[in-house]
């Protein structure tokens, strides 16, 4: 079965239906509603957030979770306020990812800093790194080295 794209001007012509497909939430056995790059680039979709992601962070993705569960849904600036004085070896990181997040926003769609506010953020386990050590009585063993993947959705308030 071949694929058929639509052109620019269907896209726009059925923008509203395909946006309302795009978001609805289906059932397994019916297929999921898939655009294309472009085709999410010519109906706007993806225009209203600003988003950053680190791939495979040397640090466990169970301490990262820890973090970004104490400023989800929080405005911008508490979120910043939050990781810069939490204790945690993610918070460096995870402030830089705001901070890239934010620069993403305001830069290339043009969104109100003041208004942004934490409404994703999530984070994955990534490959991990095995290693071994010597152990007693001339036996080795593994030590495994977790990285993930860290990834931070900036909205704007209405």
């Amino acid at each position: 079965m071949k694929r058929r794209f639509l052109s620019e001007a269907e896209l726009l012509e059925k923008r509203e239906e395909l946006i309302e497909q795009y978001n609805s939430v289906t059932p397994k056995s019916k297929s999921v509603c898939v655009l294309t790059k472009r085709q999410r680039k010519v109906l706007g979709i993806g225009r209203d957030q600003g988003k950053a992601t680190l791939s495979n962070a040397r640090i466990s993705a169970r301490k990262v979770k820890i973090v970004l569960d104490l400023i989800r849904g929080k405005d911008l600036a508490e979120a910043l306020a939050i990781v810069r004085f939490t204790p945690k070896a993610a918070s460096e990181i995870i402030y830089k990812l705001l901070k890239s997040a934010e620069a993403n926003a305001v830069n290339n769609f043009e969104l109100d800093g003041e208004k942004l506010y934490v409404a994703e953020c999530f984070a994955n386990q990534g490959p991990t790194l095995k290693r071994g050590r010597a152990a007693a009585r001339g036996r080795g063993i593994r030590i495994n080295k977790r990285t993930s993947h860290i990834t931070v959705v900036l909205k704007e308030r209405d």
